[in-house]
């Protein structure tokens, strides 16, 4: 007569412990997800905290214009470096984040020839295009691509890493009023 008195009670207890055990597993993701999915909240906050193209070629300061897809895994794996480039040169530089996947900037991937991803352009105060990496690049080549922007004479120079995402074409989007940037 006492097991089954202690039956509901074990099965009260297992649910509650199992309740407990998701909603501590739930409140862990929603407190440390900037950790679990960083890269991914990167690549969004990039594209919505961008600088307009238009604004940025205008301004008469150099310019940083990445262009990447929130699916690339190269562009993930790139962009906690990016955004410490963003910190540390925001002040100085435009920093463009083109999402390919919108064909809202369409006309910029065909000007840039953006065949792969991330693909960086850098340019000077004037507008003029100085260096162009594409694919998986060395922080200290970047780096050292945005300290020669205010020289003087500054050599065009691509710098191709065959790690980088190719961009497929998406028949089904056009571009309208309604597109999002």
């Amino acid at each position: 007569m006492q097991s089954e008195s202690r039956e509901p009670i074990l099965k009260t207890n297992l649910k509650t412990i199992l309740i407990l055990i998701i909603s501590i597993v739930f409140i862990s993701l929603l407190l440390f997800r900037s950790l679990f999915f960083k890269s991914t909240y990167l690549l969004k906050s990039f594209g919505e905290l961008s600088i307009d193209p238009e604004i940025a070629f205008t301004n008469n300061k150099p310019t940083f214009l990445e262009f990447y897809a929130e699916w690339c895994e190269v562009c993930k794996e790139m962009a906690p470096q990016v955004s410490a480039f963003k910190d540390e040169y925001e002040k100085d530089i435009n920093f463009v984040f083109l999402n390919v996947d919108n064909q809202k900037w369409g006309n910029y991937i065909q000007k840039f020839a953006v065949n792969g991803i991330p693909q960086v352009n850098l340019f000077d105060k004037k507008g003029n295009l100085i260096s162009t990496f594409i694919g998986k690049q060395d922080e200290i080549k970047i780096r050292e691509s945005i300290n020669n922007l205010e020289k003087e004479e500054k050599p065009y120079e691509e710098i191709i890493n065959a790690e980088f995402s190719t961009i497929q074409e998406n028949k089904n989007n056009k571009v309208s009023p309604r597109s999002h940037g």
